[in-house]
């Protein structure tokens, strides 16, 4: 696909994705997010062809202007979605497959000094809620959804949803996370179902000690 048509689809893809978004003009000219993704494609295309030292002024003038950061080698596939996108850092191995979608404030970032792949792959139809921090060389699956705040260090497998400090994959292969399913604060919680299960066992218990006391 020609730069040019992608970037035409990259503009189709915020309509489909954003019902704040009201005509072409407005979307070209004020998403930042948009703005962010033309950006790196100009700046991967000089860094494929080694021109690293145009590629990286690419991708700072973006930064500076978009308040997204991506470098300039990391992949990124078609239909991809920014939604608002301040404070968003995407590192140099990053892998990020199609129809993909990340919110504000999320870091796709590495985990320490290695060489090599160090940062994460996001696979096809994955969404990253606001906040999180996807870290290191592992793969968010197909279809996966990684709640807001999260902390995630290890694989999430197709079709899973993982939440919390560190990340802990909660839904798999139940009911579908979809692509346009952006309600990514509607999501389980496994710290307060485990504080009420033990809650409820901690009343269950102070009723067993009253029943071996004999009080009423």
């Amino acid at each position: 696909m020609g730069l040019f048509k992608m970037f035409k689809e990259d503009v189709d893809v915020v309509f489909e994705q954003d019902p704040a978004a009201r005509s072409y003009l407005e979307v070209i000219l004020t998403y930042s997010g948009l703005h962010a993704i033309w950006g790196h494609r100009v700046a991967h295309a000089c860094f494929k062809r080694k021109f690293f030292f145009l590629a990286r002024v690419i991708s700072q003038i973006s930064r500076f202007l978009t308040g997204i950061e991506i470098h300039p080698g990391a992949k990124i596939g078609r239909k991809f979605f920014i939604d608002h996108g301040m404070g968003v850092v995407i590192g140099e191995t990053c892998e990020i497959g199609d129809n993909v979608t990340i919110f504000q404030g999320v870091t796709l970032g590495g985990t320490g000094k290695e060489k090599g792949k160090r940062h994460p792959t996001l696979l096809d139809n994955s969404l990253v809620a606001t906040g999180a921090k996807v870290l290191g060389s592992i793969t968010i699956g197909k279809n996966s959804k990684v709640g807001a705040g999260s902390v995630v260090l290890n694989d999430v497998p197709d079709n899973s949803t993982a939440v919390g400090i560190p990340g802990r994959v909660v839904v798999q292969n139940g009911k579908k996370v979809r692509k346009k399913d952006l309600d990514h604060h509607k999501l389980p919680d496994p710290v307060y179902d485990r504080l009420n299960q033990l809650e409820r066992e901690l009343e269950t218990l102070r009723e067993e000690l009253k029943e071996s006391k004999g009080v009423k």
